[in-house]
Parts: structure tokens; C-alpha cells; sequence
């Protein structure tokens, strides 16, 4: 990925900023997948350890799959990483296990609560061999509460944790957000504890353990809608594709399509009375102030309405930018990632895959100057580098790694 306007030639490998670091990944489906990959796109050699039959879940989670046979949705966070089959049931596996322990910076696991403890594979087993270790345990509702012991999935704690009710039409029915987002923010955030994780660390010596629960996460980006209740005391309602709290800031529909506006302050609202020739209402007492327009949303909404169906949604795009006035076409997919801005920015990208294949990515959504993100490989299969990680990590011959994988071990 070329970032000409940082001053990095297109075709250069400039030093990546988390090259030193071995990830263990422990984790399975996305939350964890995600954060250990946003890792490995910095340079970390994150190893993902899974279970020698199946791997990870989302392996078998499609159609679609590509033409090796790899499911799309593996592919979504799988990225950078070397995927090495280890039995942790077993004795020898467990012990090759600590072995890695002892040689990592970070452990990335999504077990229930205590189900590695149970295995002699838990945070006390690992500190021991490792007091430096950063060991991250993501879990639905966290290592402590009445919840702990629950299972915890994305769409629960999308319900459970009050986004459902907010998001949806005003009138219809609350909805779960298109994609996982909780799993997402949640694996951002793992990411971002690990990192300050690991500075106490190089200024100390002391790892630490570090509790990521989905629920907490879902909770702290409800964002201004909870300060609002903490403040107000009134349960927040659904208002579709509005704001609660700024208007007009929602959809439109136009002559072919839906708009987006998001009209921020009242000098916008002035400029987009004279886009739709309505100028009276910019100095109407019920519609001059912000305030007014959300009191009074009802009645200013509607005229709105009457003007947008009028022209297309590029026609309307292009007279409120050269306005300056915030709005964009309401894409579907395809149209997204096409569009000449992902392009420019190498928010689609594709990485060669040892099966020939060439797999297409989310590029890496930061820019860094001096050590930016890459995407080096692509999702491996399951146990592609088994022989190469405990070989060049623990000195293993080929030999002995025949005879674990003869054994079941590997």
C-alpha cells in the first residue's frame, strides 16, 4: 500500500512498528481473531494456535468460500498470522504449549471464564513461566459479576446491553447492528489495553492480565446516548436514521435513491435553506436554532421531504458540497468499497495466497508515517506452520515434529 501524500515510496517496506513482538493467539471467530490481527498488520508475529481437527469456528462459517475452500468470514481477521494445530487436552501439547508461553510477549485467549485454568493452561500457569507475559482474556460479560459464567455472543450483548433498543426504525421494531460490532470494538480495544499493557511492562518488567468483556465495551459506546439518560433521567427512544438530539441530521429520499445529511450547526441550516430555496425557514423562530428544529422536527421534516424528492441524489450531493454542507449517498456494499475514495485511500487490497489464489482485504484503516500498517500474508490454512514455528521457536527437528503429529499432538 503506497502512502505518497507521507512521503513513503509505493513500493516500499518501511520498518514495522510492533516487529519485535511474538502474539500467542488463542482465540477464536472474531473478537480476539480481530485484535491479534490489527497486531500482526503492525508487524507482530502473531502464531494462532488451534485445535488440530476443526481450527477456528469461522473456518467452516459460509458460503461463501473461496476456491481453496477458505470461508470468507475466516478471512475477515486471520491475516498476518502463521497457524500452527496443538491438542491442549493433551499432556505433550500442553507442555509445547507453556514452552511458547515462555518465549511470547502477549497471550490473546476467548475461552469461557476459568476454562484454561482447568486445563493448567490459565494466567497463573503462564505467569509462572513467564512473568513478563501480557495475557488478554476477552470474554462476553468478563472474569467477575453474576454474569461471568455466561457464554457471550455478540448479538446477545447487542440486546442485553441497550444498542438494540436505540437502533431501528422510530416505529418499527429494535435492531442489531449489520455487522459485529461489539466483537469489532471489542477486539480495538483488547488491542489498545495490550499496547499500554506492554509499555508498564518495558518500564517495569511485570506483565499483567488484562480483562476485556464484550458487555463492558458495548456499554462505553453507548457514547452520548447514556450520557444523555445519566443526565436527563428520560430512556432514550429510537429515531431511525435521526439524531436525538440535532436536526435535520438523517436520511432523505431523493428522485432515485436516499441522502444522507448532517446539518451540524445553524449556519449550515441557513446555507441549506438557500440550497432548497426555502430561505424563510432559516429565520423562522421554530426552525433558526437547533433547538427550535429538533422541538419542532414534526413540522420542518416534512418540508424538507418536499424539496429532496425533487432531484437526484448526485445532483444533491453536489449542490450541498459546494456549499460546504455535510451529506453523502446512502451506498450499498459494493458501491462502498468502489468508491474513489476507499480506492485512493487502499481500503481494498489483495495478498497472494500459497494456494495460488489472490485474496482480496480490508486494507488497514490507519496511516502511519514512519511504520505503517501492512497486509504481508494472507489467512493461513489450518496448521500451515506448525512444522516452521516449533522449529524456529523451539528447536524442534523433524523428527520429533513427525511424531507428534503421528501421536495426535499436533
Amino acid at each position: 500500500m503506497g502512502a505518497p501524500h507521507l512521503g513513503i515510496p509505493p513500493d516500499a517496506h518501511p520498518p514495522a512498528a510492533l516487529k519485535d513482538l511474538l502474539i500467542l493467539d488463542v482465540s477464536r471467530v472474531l473478537a480476539g481473531p480481530y485484535c491479534t490481527m490489527v497486531l500482526g498488520d503492525y508487524g507482530a508475529r502473531v502464531v494462532k494456535v488451534e485445535e488440530p481437527t476443526r481450527g477456528d469456528d469461522t473456518r467452516h462459517w459460509g458460503p461463501p468460500f473461496t476456491a481453496a475452500g477458505e470461508s470468507a468470514y475466516f478471512l475477515t481477521a486471520n491475516r498476518n498470522k502463521q497457524s500452527i494445530t496443538l491438542n491442549l487436552k493433551d499432556a505433550a501439547g500442553k507442555a509445547i504449549f507453556l514452552e511458547l508461553v515462555q518465549r511470547a510477549d502477549v497471550l490473546v485467549e476467548n475461552f469461557r471464564v476459568n476454562a484454561l485454568d482447568q486445563l493448567g493452561l490459565g494466567y497463573a500457569a503462564c505467569r509462572a513461566v513467564n512473568p513478563r507475559l501480557v495475557y488478554c482474556a476477552i470474554t462476553g460479560y468478563g472474569q467477575t459479576g453474576p454474569y461471568a459464567h455466561l457464554p457471550g455472543y455478540d448479538n446477545i450483548i447487542e440486546a442485553q446491553g441497550g444498542i438494540m433498543s436505540i437502533t431501528g426504525p422510530d416505529e418499527g421494531t429494535a435492531s442489531k447492528v449489520g455487522v459485529a460490532i461489539v466483537d469489532i470494538t471489542a477486539g480495538l480495544h483488547a488491542a489498545i489495553a495490550i499496547l499500554g499493557a506492554l509499555r508498564h511492562r518495558d518500564a517495569t518488567g511485570e506483565g499483567q492480565y488484562i480483562d476485556v468483556a464484550l458487555l463492558d465495551v458495548q456499554l462505553s459506546w453507548l457514547a452520548n446516548v447514556a450520557s444523555a439518560y445519566l443526565v436527563s433521567g428520560a430512556p432514550p427512544q429510537r429515531y431511525g436514521n435521526a439524531h436525538p438530539s440535532i436536526v435535520p441530521y438523517q436520511t432523505f429520499a431523493t428522485a432515485d435513491g436516499l441522502l444522507m445529511l448532517a446539518v451540524g450547526n445553524d449556519r449550515q441550516f441557513g446555507s441549506l435553506c438557500r440550497v432548497l430555496e426555502l430561505e424563510t425557514l432559516a429565520g423562522d423562530p421554530n426552525y433558526c436554532t437547533n433547538a427550535a428544529r429538533v422541538e419542532h422536527r414534526a413540522t420542518l421534516i416534512p418540508l424538507l421531504e418536499n424539496e429532496f424528492c425533487k432531484r437526484t441524489t448526485r445532483q444533491w450531493v453536489e449542490l450541498l458540497h459546494a456549499q460546504g454542507i455535510p451529506c453523502g449517498p446512502v451506498n450499498d456494499i459494493p458501491t462502498a468499497l468502489h468508491d474513489p475514495q476507499a480506492q485512493a485511500r487502499g481500503m481494498v487490497q489483495s495478498v497472494h495466497h500459497p494456494a495460488g489464489e489472490e485474496i482480496p482485504q480490508i486494507g488497514p484503516p490507519i496511516k502511519l508515517s514512519a511504520t505503517p500498517p501492512r497486509v504481508q500474508s494472507a489467512p493461513p490454512h489450518l496448521g500451515e506452520h506448525t512444522a516452521t514455528v516449533l522449529n524456529e521457536l523451539l528447536g524442534m527437528d523433524p523428527t520429533t515434529i513427525a511424531a507428534l503429529r503421528q501421536q495426535g499432538v499436533i
